[in-house]
């Protein structure tokens, strides 16, 4: 069983899990001692955002909530009544409040549960970025935060947080067993430690001033969160919690093998129709990904056959068209000794196009689908998709247009929309051009491909402007940037290390 810590530091309850499981599973690209910690913790920032709201007004599903919801409001409630000018504070913030409420109430928590994972600790809550930089849904909101601030010191609200920090440890006691078994069962599954992936987070954030029957779940970068709040029965939703695990286990293999998915590209067009979200009809990796998620799920979860039936026809009817193809396929996994890592190229490389294609056209898409779990800032990112396939066909005019447009409606990733200007810049012999994006695309990028790949580039333009020593601090910062996760960036950048960038002949920018 992994290895579980207690740990109780700077008002935050914290259980770590590390991976005990790499010492029988370890492979030569970790050990375990890089080993991450997949961590159940609570937050004080997550804490102070979301009672600010409940403060404001915000009362979905308050009655199946746990308790201490509403002990907490009738808490702050008695606070408001007595101390003299609460109302100052309170009025402008929930006015901000109101002024930004989505129709959708479920889309209120999801703002504020993106905004409060860019902030830091209290009593300053500084975002961790450039506000120009903060998710789509999280920027909407983010100028709630100093209006937050002055309602959480007026209030005194680290007393209240303090107050609470039993009942907090025995929500976290109640998941911290079932966590440790469920990252044990998934990696035993998938034969896959998750030694290796030095630098990544699993983080599970509870707090009891949510809606109970949603799950926000995120990925940022290379930082994996779900938050989650009790209900009054305690019921635990490991279901939703290892879904996410498993697209934190599985997303690295995606990135690491994307030339292999070039092919699978015309499984596209056979889901236009389907009801799922818009970002698996434009990316075939995350089609790819979901589907071998959702097919894990099935053996995992053992259902009996005429329910794999139905979960299966679900899948097709949704969009998840290679659900089935990798639930047939896994019976092979199971029964043989290769982990995850070693079987993935397999797993893409039989899938079958046409036969694919042909049993997709015969399906009846659904008129609606339940919203995926995890939210990944960029999914959404159909111009810069578009935008790389016009480059990828050499249209560098029409991608420059359609990359300047993400980045000037700012709904897209701002540092990948960087690095296609930059990557259309070189292609026009435009080195200074080409120079500014890219480290401009370095400010902002968040993506670990984007990062590394912009280093290289940036050297090898300093090596072309014969500045040696320029050249080699972004050749290191690449290779850093690279990890265990990118092996051609590493290769590029010890490459560039021996020797000064020379392009082939002909190339050289003007």
């Amino acid at each position: 069983m992994s290895r579980i810590q207690g740990i109780f530091l700077k008002q935050v309850v914290r259980f770590s899990f590390a991976a005990g499981l790499a010492i029988m599973l370890a492979s030569s690209s970790g050990s375990a001692q890089d080993a991450p910690q997949v961590s159940l913790e609570t937050s004080e920032t997550l804490f102070t955002v979301l009672t600010a709201i409940n403060t404001c007004g915000y009362d979905q599903e308050l009655s199946a909530s746990d308790p201490l919801r509403s002990q907490i409001r009738s808490e702050i409630g008695s606070a408001v009544e007595n101390t003299p000018g609460a109302q100052d504070v309170i009025g402008p913030m929930c006015l901000f409040y109101r002024q930004h409420q989505a129709p959708d109430p479920t889309h209120d928590l999801s703002h504020y549960v993106s905004l409060a994972l860019y902030l830091d600790t209290p009593p300053a809550f500084a975002l961790k970025v450039k506000a120009v930089e903060l998710p789509p849904d999280a920027e909407v909101v983010a100028d709630f935060v100093p209006l937050m601030r002055a309602f959480y010191e007026k209030l005194g609200l680290h007393s209240i947080w303090e107050q609470h920090h039993a009942r907090y440890a025995e929500m976290v006691d109640i998941y911290h067993a079932p966590l440790a078994k469920m990252t044990f069962d998934t990696e035993i599954y998938l034969k896959m430690p998750s030694a290796g992936y030095l630098g990544r987070q699993f983080t599970i954030f509870l707090d009891a001033m949510g809606a109970p029957a949603q799950t926000n779940a995120r990925n940022y970068g290379s930082n994996y969160y779900v938050v989650i709040s009790p209900t009054s029965s305690t019921s635990i939703k490991m279901q939703q919690i290892r879904h996410t695990y498993l697209h934190y286990l599985l997303d690295p293999l995606a990135l690491k093998n994307g030339g292999s998915f070039k092919r699978l590209e015309p499984l596209l067009g056979r889901v236009q129709d389907a009801p799922m979200d818009d970002a698996f009809k434009n990316n075939i990796s995350l089609l790819v990904t979901e589907s071998l998620v959702r097919a894990i799920e099935e053996h995992l979860t053992k259902v009996s056959d005429s329910q794999l039936v139905k979960d299966l026809d679900q899948d097709d009817k949704e969009g998840y068209i290679l659900t089935r193809y990798f639930y047939d396929a896994l019976d092979k996994f199971n029964r043989d000794a290769a982990g995850m890592r070693n079987a993935y190229p397999d797993l893409i490389g039989q899938i079958e196009v046409n036969k694919e294609m042909k049993r997709a056209a015969q399906i009846e898409f659904a008129h609606e689908a339940a919203p995926e779990l995890l939210h990944q800032p960029g999914s959404q990112n159909h111009l810069l998709l578009n935008a790389e396939r016009r480059l990828a066909a050499g249209d560098r005019e029409t991608a420059q247009k359609l990359a300047q447009k993400a980045l000037d409606d700012r709904e897209e990733d701002a540092g990948r929309a960087l690095f296609i200007l930059a990557e259309v810049a070189t292609q026009n012999r435009d080195i200074d051009g080409a120079r500014s994006y890219f480290e401009r695309a370095l400010q902002m990028a968040h993506d670990p491909d984007v990062i590394a790949w912009s280093h290289i580039y940036l050297g090898r333009i300093f090596d072309l402007k014969e500045n040696r020593d320029a050249a080699l601090d972004q050749y290191r910062a690449a290779l850093d940037a690279a990890g265990v996760s990118l092996p051609k960036v590493a290769s590029a950048a010890r490459q560039g290390l021996e020797q000064p960038y020379e392009p082939p002949a002909g190339k050289r920018p003007e």
